[in-house]
Parts: C-alpha cells; structure tokens; sequence
C-alpha cells in the first residue's frame, strides 16, 4: 500500500501519479524503466515505495542525470521537471543513438514552449505520449505540502536578492499546481501588512495564474469551490519559530540531529542504526503531535504489553532489556523495533529536556505569553529573561530569550540591544536579531513608539501543561477563517469565496468534537494556508487539531519549507551577506 493516509495528500498525489502514469503503462503488459530527476525522486518517495511500483510491472528506477545502460528493447518513463537542464539530459539519451525503444514523457507542471519544440525538434519520433501532470509540490504529510525550496528564504527576504519576483512566480505556479490536484479553485486571500507586500503580490500572482488554468483546462471553465487560500508571512508570528516545543515532533526536530527525517542512533552493540519518521510509521503518527510528557509515559507502557504477552519479568524498561527480548522473541521484533525507535527518541529528547531546556521554557512561555502560570501579567519582561543570560546556556539559546523578549515589546532600545549583544558575546553575529527587520519585525524602537499587539483568542479554559502554554498564532486565523471571522481589513479578498462559505457549516474550533477515524473522507470544504518563509512542526500540528476539532473542513498547510529554530536563525543571519549569485529558479529540483 502506498504510503500517507486515506483522505491525505500523499494519497491524492499517488492516486494521480497512478491515473496517468501508470494508466497509461498497463495499456501495454511490457515492463519498464522509469526515469526521475531528483526532484521527481522525492515526489515518488514521499508518496509510494517500490513495492508499489513492481506491482504496476515498473522494473527498474533510474536518476535522469546519472550514466545509465542502454536497453534498446525497453520502453523509458521520463517523469521530469520542466527544465532546461532535464530537457537535455532527455534528448541526449537519444541523440546520437537511442538508448530505450521508446519514451513516455511526463513533466511535473507546465513546459515552455522553447523547450517543448526542442525536444519534438530532436526526438519526435521516439516519443510516444508527453504530458503535463501539474504536481510541483511534495506532500510532506497528510495535511502538509511544501514547494521543496528553502532557498526561497533567501531570494524573497535578502535585501540583495535580484530573484524575489521570479521565486514569488514559481511558488505560485506551484500552489497552482496543489490546487489542482485537490481539484480546488479557491477564494485567495492575504494577511495585509503596512510593512511588507510579498503575500499581496503571491496572492494576486496565483489568482491569476488560478484562472488561466481553469480557462485551459480540459473538463471546460471550472467554477470556485467551497474553498478558501490564505497567504501571508513568516513575519506573521515570529515567536512560534523561536521557542523551544515540547511537543513530540517539533522537539525533536529542534533538539535532535535528524536530517532528511532521519534519526540515527547507537544500538546496544554500538553500531548505528538509522530509523525513518515518517507516515509509514504510525506509532509516529499516533505520538507526534503529543506532548513529550505524554509520550515518555505510553511507549514504555506499550513495550511492556508486549513483554507481558511473553511473560518477561516485571522491571524498569531500558534500551538493554529491550535488545535481549528482540533475540529471545524474534517473531516481534519488528513491532518492538518501531518502539524501540521511539523509546530511544524520546530519551534523547527528555535528556536534553532536563539538562537545560526545562530551565528555558518557563522564562519563554512567560515572555511569549506575556503572564506567568498563574495568568498574571508579566510588567517587567528584563526581570524574566536576565536568569537566562547569567545562566551557561548555549549562545543560540539565549539569543532565542533575547529575540523573544524583543518580541513581547515589539522592539526594544538601541542601548538595551547593545547591552543584549555584549552580555550574549555576538558583536560579530548581530544579525541573528537585527535582520529580523528584513521580515517586517520591529527590533529597534524609540521610548514614543507604539504598537498595537494582535489580539488573541482566550484558551484560559483549555488543559495545557505549564511548559507548554503558547499556541501558534495560525491557530487563532485557522479558527476564525473555520468560523468567518477574520476582518476584511486584515484579510482582504483577493478573489472573492463563493457567497456560502462558512467552512461548510463548521463549528466552533474550540469545541471538542470526538476526531474522525483516520480513514474516513472528509467531505466538507477546505482551508489552504500557505506561509512565505517556512513553516514550523507547531504550526503544521495546528492543522492537524482544527481539522480534528471541525469535521466539516479540512486545513492543508504548505510553504517553500519547513524550518527548526536553527535553520531559521542561520537563515535570518545569512540575509546581510553581500551581492547573492544569480540563481536560475527554473533549476532548482536539480540543484
């Protein structure tokens, strides 16, 4: 089975992938070679193994730009982005001789016509279908999508870049492209901002780019859906970035080495072992958005089910007795591994939890929060933040504290930063804070300057632990978009929704509506919300939660990118760097 649940993203996309491609492969019982650029590769990845794709008489993969075999009898798949560079890798496997029988092309999004007439010019008469498939986005999990380009950052923020519009024109071709495959034409709207005018210019360049592909498309004009697309920011909300999350996934892709979603860790024999958290694993998917807490009490639990059901003897659960039982008991030692996975992750990140995050969370719950646990207000912000400069803390951490204090007064004095920056030792790394500006974040500010805070729901009601009291600012817009509160004047229309849309008779957000089963379709409207600049593993949760609490719509989050505090603050910092090199947004899958 393919990977991603039921009614999620992966599923749509391999359920596209398989109505084309695959379709059009069984027409004939010939196996084949399929062909993929890297950014293809991922695509694939993301959405089915290849287990699934033998099943459909797919026998060989191979990687576009690497040397490869001829095999004049076969037929090749190209599935390719619609590149320079992937055109001329295709034409020169049949020029000057053909290395495959005959070639299905089919490229991720739309193909110019320049590159188009070249490959009819040069291989015409190899090529037996090309099609455009209109998936230039990665389904990163069931309800989250990236455009698979963190340097988007970069070309959009950096004061130097000469690329912001042509970045902006291809993240909107790419949404185009997400909204196709969910077979929406929504409502566009953005977050307007005095400061900053990038989610103005995506909103009206996928508006636009929205209504010539439903013009063109084959099925005739389509009419908008009961569905909405929001665009703003990562400037929005500076502070869900920042602080340190204590929830299963978003802690430990802050504290944890995992690259690619991979964790590796030592086994008891000391050799390393790598584990893969992703969506085939659903102990993952049940845990992830769990407070740790939470966790490190039910996966101990669980292993001693199983130890129970073969009459281990009672005792403390430790990575060692684990190893032993996975000898004596090889017939679970599939199930125990899954769960020794994630006994080690969360250990790794309770290990960090009480060397000094614990000590951290309480002074940036409080300063994010703006009132301690006992709900009153925090009247002098220094007092809370100064234990965590006299403290050892690593020099991220405490710019993390400095950054968010800045932040709960919307800006702070020359003389305060340049105390902050001496106490913290970054005289030559002052970008980490100051180029947060370049985002529309005020960090410098005079004694007269006033600025109105964003109000925020009353979560007051709701059981949170003390540590973990801050909630996403997207949360509050996914409820009031859910429940058609979000004002005008902040919100504007860049294309108007269909006149009944109200999340499809959503309810309240808040209440606690019992979630649906994991397989169950969802048949209400949906909400897309795209962030410009990366999104966080607390946001993409709070996706996950408004959908659970409001059955009748689903929200889909997406963005160039997902970011940990790290990748943002090198991020933030690398802004400043001189003249950026050219870069060619059109190569970027191959980059």
């Amino acid at each position: 089975m393919a990977a991603g649940l039921d009614h999620g993203l992966k599923r749509t996309v391999w359920n596209r992938i398989k109505d084309t491609i695959i379709a059009d492969c069984k027409k004939s019982e010939v196996w084949k070679i399929l062909i993929l650029d890297p950014f293809t590769t991922k695509l694939l990845t993301s959405c089915c193994k290849m287990s699934d794709l033998m099943e459909e008489r797919i026998t060989i993969v191979e990687d576009l730009f690497k040397s490869r075999e001829p095999v004049p009898e076969m037929k090749a798949i190209y599935f390719m982005s619609p590149t320079s560079k992937c055109v001329d890798a295709f034409i020169a496997d049949f020029r000057p001789k053909p290395k495959y029988k005959s070639a299905c092309v089919y490229f991720t999004d739309y193909c110019p016509n320049d590159l188009f007439n070249n490959m009819k010019a040069c291989c015409a008469k190899y090529i037996r279908i090309c099609k455009e498939m209109n998936i230039s986005f990665l389904p990163q999990e069931a309800q989250v999508f990236t455009c698979d380009d963190p340097g988007a950052f970069q070309r959009i923020y950096s004061p130097h870049s000469q690329d912001k519009r042509k970045t902006l024109e291809k993240l909107a071709d790419q949404l185009v492209t997400l909204c196709a495959t969910l077979n929406e034409f929504p409502g566009v709207r953005y977050k307007k901002d005095s400061n900053m005018v990038n989610a103005k210019t995506l909103a009206e360049l996928v508006d636009d780019k929205l209504s010539r592909h439903y013009e063109l498309d084959e099925s005739g004009k389509k009419e908008k859906t009961q569905a909405q697309l929001l665009i703003l920011e990562r400037g929005f909300d500076p502070v869900s970035p920042i602080l340190h999350e204590l929830t299963y996934q978003a802690m430990a892709y802050d504290l944890i080495d995992i690259q690619n979603d991979t964790y590796k860790y030592k086994s008891k024999d000391g050799s390393e072992k790598h584990a893969l958290l992703n969506e085939d694993d659903m102990l993952w998917v049940k845990l992830r958005h769990k407070h740790i807490a939470e966790v490190s009490e039910q996966i101990p639990k669980m292993v001693k089910e199983i130890s129970a059901s073969k009459k281990q003897p009672d005792g403390k659960i430790t990575i060692n007795n684990l190893a032993q039982m996975m000898k004596k008991m090889p017939a679970f030692r599939k199930q125990l591994t899954e769960k020794t996975v994630h006994l080690q992750l969360a250990e790794d990140c309770m290990k960090h939890f009480s060397n000094n995050v614990e000590k951290l969370c309480k002074a940036e719950q409080d300063l994010a929060v703006g009132s301690d646990v006992d709900g009153t207000k925090v009247k002098d912000p220094m007092r809370t933040l100064l234990p965590v400069l006299l403290n050892p803390f690593s020099k991220h951490d405490k710019i993390r504290a400095v950054l968010l204090y800045i932040f709960s007064l919307n800006g702070t004095t020359d003389e305060n930063l340049n105390k902050f920056i001496q106490h913290v030792k970054i005289d030559d790394e002052q970008e980490f804070i100051l180029n947060w500006k370049e985002l529309g974040v005020p960090i410098i500010t005079s004694p007269s300057f006033f600025s109105r805070k964003p109000s925020r729901r009353d979560r007051n009601q709701g059981e949170t632990y003390n540590l973990s009291r801050w909630t996403p600012v997207i949360k509050d817009v996914m409820e009031d978009a859910v429940e058609s509160k979000l004002d005008t004047r902040e919100w504007p229309h860049q294309s108007e929704c269909p006149a009944a849309w109200n999340g499809s008779g959503a309810v309240s957000a808040r209440q606690r509506n019992k979630p649906s089963s994991q397989d169950d379709r969802r048949t209400g409207s949906r909400l897309i919300i795209f962030v410009i600049g990366g999104i966080t593993y607390s946001e993409m949760r709070s996706a996950y939660e408004v959908t659970q609490a409001v059955k009748s719509c689903e929200v889909i989050i997406g963005s160039s990118h997902i970011l940990t505090p790290t990748s943002l603050l090198e991020d933030i910092k690398a802004l400043s760097k001189g003249p950026m090199e050219i870069f060619t947004i059109d190569e970027r899958s191959n980059a």
